[in-house]
């Protein structure tokens, strides 16, 4: 495989499009976030904790929600999470099992509820936003890929 040269990395630079591309899709990145965090609160609950649980509930069948399983999802540290699923079991959102030397979380009723509920208002939310996030998302991707461009 070629080395690249001076000539085609310059080729590839960013372009004056790309920073207002990139610009665009992280304030509209942020604005969804934004939203989803009022909407946790507005449910009563801490955005991390919507987090949590959705993670919990969002893991593939073939995964056990364990402590670092769930660590390694929220990309948060392992005490971290614990002191996450200590606030979430104190407010009845996620209860802890012991199955051997496994820690698994699993959600109450209520996390359920107030999960199903949460998982509503950003479904929603992102029929409106979600065009939005994908035309800036393909503004950055149609301006660094010319599908024209022939490879070698």
């Amino acid at each position: 495989m070629a080395m690249a040269t001076k000539a085609d990395r310059s080729k590839r630079a960013a372009k004056e499009s790309d920073y207002r591309a990139l610009a665009e899709f992280r304030y509209h990145i942020g604005r969804y976030l934004d939203f989803s965090d009022q909407a946790a609160r507005a449910a009563g609950i801490e955005p991390r904790q919507y987090q949590l649980l959705l993670a919990i509930r969002g893991l593939p069948n073939t995964a056990e929600p364990t402590v670092g399983a769930l660590a390694q999802q929220l990309r948060r540290h392992h005490h971290s999470t614990v002191e996450l699923i200590n606030r979430a079991e104190s407010n009845d959102l996620v209860r802890r099992s012991r199955v051997g030397s496994r820690v698994l979380v699993r959600l109450t009723p209520k996390g359920e509820r107030v999960l199903n509920q949460s998982v509503e208002e950003r479904l929603r939310e992102l029929r409106v936003a979600g065009p939005v996030l994908v035309k800036a998302l393909q503004q950055l991707t149609n301006t660094n890929h010319n599908p024209k461009r022939k490879r070698k």
